[in-house]
């Protein structure tokens, strides 16, 4: 089955199966989830959920943090792993915000990517959670890995699986889709160990359907 044409019932069966699908990002508004989103590079949305709470206590605003002395700011994101520079990039991005947007969060990728340690990504999940307003997809590990288990992307790419992807799926979905791939990834689909027979897309798996031809075809040679 081609990829337009099993993209629908993924999105489906996804929404059935987890119908909560959510940023897990711990955040209040729109500035919190731009610096959570910024240091969950290279760790998980638990670890910055742990550190998180403590830096907005202390610095709730980008005019606050922009003033925030760098040691303190280092000890408060240590857990989040590599610490110094998304320290670095967190004081200088809440900088930026004051010197370019008076403090808030603007909207449109074009503005966001300016900012220290914002790239597209990021400036897909802040628009699409904290604005509802969908202009990409967000492609993370769990949606470059499993968008390419499926079937719906030949890339590796991220930038060019995200193209592939806004194609499949009608804009209003964007930021849910991303949603729903990444809970299924967590829960299901995991890395190193999917879970192939606890998961509802066999149906629409390219990946299953190959693992299904592996095992017939060792099955006959025995």
């Amino acid at each position: 089955m081609k990829a337009k044409d099993k993209a629908p019932h993924i999105f489906r069966i996804l929404h059935e199966q987890f119908p909560d699908a959510h940023c897990e990002l711990i955040h209040n508004n729109a500035f919190e989830l731009l610096i959570a989103t910024v240091l969950s590079a290279q760790t998980t949305d638990v670890n910055v959920n742990k550190a998180t709470p403590a830096l907005f206590k202390k610095y709730p605003t980008a005019e606050k943090l922009a003033k925030a002395p760098l040691e303190k700011v280092e000890e408060l994101v240590h857990s989040t792993g590599f610490y110094k520079t998304k320290a670095k990039n967190i004081i200088a991005c809440a900088q930026k915000l004051v010197e370019l947007y008076d403090g808030e969060i603007p909207r449109s990728i074009e503005e966001l990517v300016v900012l220290p340690g914002v790239g597209r990504k990021t400036a897909n999940v802040v628009l699409g959670n904290a604005f509802n307003i969908n202009l990409g997809i967000v492609v993370d590990t769990h949606v470059n890995r499993i968008s390419g288990l499926l079937g719906l992307t030949k890339n590796d790419d991220p930038v060019k699986i995200e193209k592939d992807l806004v194609k499949l799926f009608p804009n209003e979905h964007w930021t849910l889709i991303s949603h729903l791939m990444i809970f299924l990834g967590r829960r299901v689909c995991i890395a190193r160990r999917p879970q192939c027979e606890k998961c509802q897309l066999q149906s629409y798996c390219t990946y299953f359907e190959k693992k299904q031809a592996k095992d017939l075809k060792l099955s006959k040679a025995k």
